[in-house]
């Protein structure tokens, strides 16, 4: 798989029928290894290892439902309160973030209400703040550790 432009990780992989799979340490299982799922898994342990959320607090392809679709959001972190605070949205290195991008998340965080969104290909990533009471998005160079919230 690709180098990312995230820390390197120690990740368990296995084959099988010719296809390779990545443990979910959030949803304890193994899963298929696609170019997506590679930047999802960085992006977990970046969370993790480098701002120290807790895994407890991190959950993968969460359901939500937009106007009667069922969506997945591919990373979302939850206050200690059990609130949406993150939204990570994961793309494959070879997709570019586009606008469609930002809109696909804020369309989830018009459900969710979540303080921060980022998306990322694992090569970009871009990190907002939310700023509700005006209505747009406040780009940062990075996202707040877990003890700075």
């Amino acid at each position: 798989m690709q180098q990312l432009n995230l820390p390197i990780y120690k990740f368990r992989i296995k084959s099988s029928e010719n296809k390779y799979f990545i443990f979910d340490i959030i949803r304890k299982k193994y899963v298929v290894l696609t170019p997506e799922e590679w930047v999802r898994q960085h992006f977990v342990q970046y969370l993790i290892e480098e701002k120290n959320y807790p895994i407890s607090l991190i959950a993968v392809e969460k359901k939500l439902t937009i106007n009667k679709l069922t969506k997945r959001t591919d990373i979302l972190v939850f206050t200690s309160e059990g609130l949406p605070h993150i939204i990570v949205e994961c793309k494959a290195p070879s997709i570019k973030i586009t606008q469609d991008t930002f809109d696909q998340i804020a369309r989830y965080n018009l459900k969710l209400e979540a303080n921060y969104l980022i998306t990322t290909n694992g090569l970009e990533h871009f990190y907002c703040k939310m700023d509700t009471e005006n209505e747009q998005y406040i780009f940062l160079k990075n996202i707040p550790n877990y003890k700075d919230n």
